[in-house]
């Protein structure tokens, strides 16, 4: 295996040194492989393993030149003899094996896409908005989630569609407390998708293993609540608000832009107290983006494994896979959500939130059989 593979991690401290990230060109891997030909091209120094593997990548696009991995090797060992560690860094970031996240392994034995179960208790989310609105209801659907496959159950009481009005604490609090009361008893993994401390803190002491923040820990006091626990935490892109982040959404480059903010929320968090093995990033397909940013974010999704975290994604149900699939009710976008589910694993993705567990559980498990992975 290459140098660039994990062991370099503990000799150099810190690992995420924001300035020299910004200084130092970014890396898109490129040339994506999997199963036995992946480690053997790894171990021929012919590929790097991307986020400690499965995958790997061949090539990598260094702003507008296309670099095999030897190239990329020495590109990193020419800077480091000049004194300039910021390459070995970028490839360090990209190949890393990522940290256990809420107890799940990302990269290495055990690890495979994780399958995270959406349980909104609303009576207006996008998709099933009213399906599940009371706490029993909720348990009962989340413990089907389960059986189903699902690993991480994601608990909402407040939409986030958009357009979605906030609703106050205490109807969030009311909605979710008991569904993750329920389910922590159960010894389930429970996220809960919030952006207010409040609620962060109260679903925290009643079992929350994981914060899923569509606003990356930017609202009042929500750093300082996450910080002071161990909760894993979900930093998601989001322009905007849910009211108003459709309203024309415009980028120079979405990727950069995107991939350039949650840099940003990495390092304030690392500042904070939150450690690496504790943060997930997740770009934010359909929250202040159009159909083609989100198709342009889909396509150069492991632009984002430098960031050095694991990859969550929300592509469930979403609107652009209605537009590309021409299905106007979310319920009928079961098929575009798992090939959208499977493009992104193929890029390395290591949590997909869904809606339809059981049928994502499936693919993926074919999917992992076609390329060579352990089922």
């Amino acid at each position: 295996m290459n140098e660039f593979q994990g062991a370099s991690a503990v000799q150099r401290e810190p690992f995420f040194d924001p300035q020299t990230m910004k200084e130092t060109p970014e890396l898109e891997p490129l040339g994506l492989v999997s199963g036995p030909v992946a480690l053997e091209l790894c171990e021929a120094d012919a590929a790097f393993a991307l986020a400690g593997g499965p995958l790997a990548f061949t090539h990598a696009r260094l702003g507008g030149q296309l670099l095999s991995a030897a190239e990329l090797r020495r590109w990193a060992e020419q800077a480091g003899m000049a004194g300039n560690q910021g390459p070995a860094i970028r490839l360090e970031a990209l190949t890393r094996p990522r940290s256990a996240f809420a107890g799940l392994a990302m990269s290495g034995e055990g690890a495979r896409p994780r399958i995270m179960g959406v349980c909104n208790v609303t009576p207006d989310s996008f998709s099933d908005g009213g399906d599940h609105a009371d706490p029993h209801g909720a348990i009962n659907f989340a413990r089907r989630l389960v059986a189903a496959g699902a690993e991480i159950i994601d608990v909402g009481g407040e939409s986030t569609r958009p357009g979605a009005a906030p609703v106050s604490r205490s109807d969030e609090l009311a909605r979710v407390l008991p569904v993750v009361e329920a389910l922590a008893g159960d010894g389930v993994t429970v996220s809960i998708d919030t952006r207010h401390a409040e609620t962060m803190q109260a679903a925290i002491e009643a079992g929350a293993a994981i914060i899923n923040d569509v606003a990356a820990l930017t609202a009042p006091g929500a750093l300082e609540v996450a910080a002071r626990s161990d909760a894993a935490v979900i930093l998601m892109h989001m322009r905007g608000t849910p009211e108003t982040m459709q309203d024309r959404p415009d980028y120079g480059d979405v990727v950069q832009d995107v991939y350039g903010w949650l840099a940003d929320r990495v390092a304030i968090c690392l500042e904070a107290g939150i450690g690496f093995g504790r943060l997930a990033v997740d770009p934010g397909f359909g929250f202040g983006k159009t159909v083609e940013h989100n198709a342009e974010l889909l396509r150069r999704l492991t632009r984002f494994h430098g960031l050095g975290c694991p990859l969550a994604v929300g592509l469930s149900r979403k609107s652009f896979i209605g537009v590309w699939t021409g299905e106007e009710d979310p319920k009928e976008r079961i098929p575009g959500s798992l090939a959208a589910a499977i493009a992104a694993v193929e890029q390395g993705a290591q949590i997909v939130r869904v809606h339809d567990v059981a049928e994502t559980r499936a693919a993926l498990s074919v999917w992992r059989s076609a390329a060579g992975l352990v089922v």
